[in-house]
């Protein structure tokens, strides 16, 4: 079972397919496609998000604190049967910059450890047991269970310089608070306009010049957006919406 490790920062964008389209012609000279995404092919990514019952992490996470933490189940294929390869993910965020580790099991593995804490057999790597250990203290301390699924369709490319340096772009981001599971198909609510992209910037130091330079040309501005945090703070309209509505009839 593999396991990775990334510590980076993550700056975002939300680009019209017009401003997609400029940017990428400039691409190419600078960056090189990701193996999966080779003749313009994206591909799937699919998750499961772990909260509180009372969605204490990502209420904390919208108050943008110095430190807060995610956890979530990953997929790259959909749906996924008991014996495809998931990933179960720590993200944490501290003073702007991005942790990320995760360990691969079974999809099967992954229910049985979430539901029940009983762990995926042991590889003898020393890692992957220290992820599982801080996975376990993070589920004990929340009672953590799925709350939200979101997925989204990724290009990526990698500097050709620097292979630290990734830009991605997600369109199709869809989400829901119901069928939470990786087992069943993608669908639910978008939550970018059709036809945009949110680019994430993924660097472990500065931003290229030409990168910079090309963004202040199309007039491409940094937003805060989290996947999790809008589909929640949706569901919040939503939920206030409908006491408006009860509260009139």
């Amino acid at each position: 079972m593999a396991i990775e490790t990334f510590e980076r920062r993550e700056i975002k964008f939300l680009l019209s397919g017009e401003q997609y389209r400029s940017l990428k012609e400039f691409l190419p000279e600078y960056m090189e496609s990701d193996p999966y995404c080779k003749d313009d092919k994206t591909y799937g990514i699919y998750n499961v998000y772990y909260d509180t019952d009372n969605d204490d992490l990502i209420r904390q996470s919208i108050e943008k604190p110095y430190y807060k933490e995610k956890v979530r189940l990953r997929s790259y294929m959909s749906p996924a049967s008991c014996e495809d390869k998931v990933f179960l993910e720590i993200k944490k965020k501290i003073g702007g910059i991005v942790n990320k580790r995760r360990v691969a099991m079974t999809l099967e593995e992954a229910i049985r450890y979430t539901k029940l804490g009983v762990h995926p057999p042991d590889n003898g790597k020393y890692l992957r047991q220290q992820v599982l250990k801080e996975l376990d203290v993070l589920f004990d301390r929340y009672s953590l269970y799925p709350k939200q699924y979101i997925s989204y369709e990724r290009a990526a490319y990698f500097g050709k310089n620097d292979r630290q340096f990734r830009l991605t772009f997600d369109r199709n981001i869809t989400a829901r608070r119901y069928d939470l599971t990786l087992e069943k198909e993608s669908y639910g609510e978008q939550l970018i306009p059709d036809g945009y992209r949110l680019m994430e910037v993924k660097i472990s130091d500065s931003m290229p010049v030409w990168l910079a330079e090309q963004l202040a040309a199309l007039k491409i501005y940094k937003i805060s957006f989290s996947k999790y945090g809008t589909a929640y703070k949706n569901e919040i309209l939503r939920n206030l919406t409908k006491r408006s509505i009860l509260s009139y009839v």
